[in-house]
């Protein structure tokens, strides 16, 4: 799913194709996610739906999050053990991290290539892919 522009009807029309309810909290959460063309955290999440009334708590952003997640309407990315964001790109792509600003920005797939992987254990394939390329200024 990429992110762009979308008016309230196609966010509820976009949760309904994916078997889910538009609730009001569920619309405030996609519409924050599915608007902006950013990598956000939980909590920013729970801040930007939260900055017109306080609707939702921290368990209703994860569990959301969660469900977004299994319904594969968006990715979640672990940049470093302490932050995970999450991506309403569900395309092909990789990363390109600034350590030192924390910034996240998408990386066409086919402009890198990845030529074999290591033995999977056995019983288990590929699901995919990501890479992510974490950068910092010169010094």
């Amino acid at each position: 799913m990429k992110p762009g522009n979308r008016d309230r009807e196609e966010i509820a029309e976009l949760l309904r194709r994916h078997g889910l309810k538009p609730t009001h909290q569920r619309m405030e959460i996609a519409q924050v996610l599915f608007t902006r063309h950013e990598h956000l955290s939980a909590d920013q999440i729970l801040a930007l739906v939260n900055t017109r009334y306080a609707e939702a708590s921290k368990a209703t952003v994860y569990n959301t999050l969660k469900l977004f997640l299994k319904k594969n309407m968006i990715r979640e990315l672990v940049v470093d053990p302490t932050r995970i964001v999450y991506d309403p790109n569900t395309e092909p792509h990789h990363h390109l991290y600034d350590i030192s600003t924390g910034r996240l920005t998408d990386v066409p797939a086919d402009t890198i290539r990845v030529v074999g992987l290591p033995p999977l254990p056995p019983g288990t394939v590929a699901e995919g892919v990501d890479i992510i390329i974490r950068t910092r200024p010169q010094s």
